[in-house]
């Protein structure tokens, strides 16, 4: 008895809305309120979020800058990144704290709740928690390295374009001056 009590008020208001006697006037409160707190990402701001997720391989949506982070969980982001390796020239971040419309936008567009967010290859990868994780059991180490964002090894002069160069000038200058040319270490080639 005391069960069946306990549950009829919880029924009766569960019902009552899919009584005869609910009406639009009745309803309609309630799912306008409802509306009202889902917010709608506009074309716009998508497609400023597309552009800006594409615009790198790498690209954090943090609070501050790289340079002077405002925020811990942003600060720890860059930290990881920098230890990663991840190339300077491959990644890039965007400051949600200068514009609203980003700052609401990228929670909706990720469907995740909080700033940080890292974007790899224009795939959501997660926030500061989910950075710290991978970064613990290696698998961002791996991800980053799949997709060729990580800094090359500098041993081999040879491995980018501004290596080659250096070695090119190296050699012409071997050859004119008759003397092997010292590399920024001292070290003769």
């Amino acid at each position: 008895m005391l069960q069946r009590t306990l549950r009829t008020p919880a029924l009766r208001s569960a019902l009552s809305a899919l009584s005869p006697r609910a009406t639009s006037t009745t309803l309609l409160p309630r799912i306008t309120s409802s509306l009202a707190q889902t917010r709608l990402l506009s074309q716009e701001v998508r497609t400023a979020i597309e552009k800006a997720v594409a615009s790198a391989p790498v690209v954090l949506f943090m609070k501050g800058t790289p340079e002077t982070p405002q925020c811990g969980f942003s600060r720890t982001s860059i930290q990881i990144l920098g230890l990663q390796g991840v190339d300077p020239r491959k990644f890039t971040a965007f400051n949600v704290l200068e514009d609203e419309e980003l700052r609401s936008g990228i929670k909706e567009y990720s469907d995740w709740p909080t700033i940080p967010q890292l974007y790899i290859d224009k795939e959501f990868v997660g926030g500061c928690d989910i950075l710290i994780n991978m970064h613990k059991d290696g698998s961002l180490a791996q991800l980053l390295a799949e997709k060729k964002v990580i800094i090359e090894d500098d041993t081999n002069p040879d491995s980018d374009a501004e290596g080659q160069q250096a070695q090119e000038t190296r050699a012409t200058t071997e050859q004119s001056t008759g003397a092997r040319s010292k590399d920024a270490k001292g070290e003769s080639s």
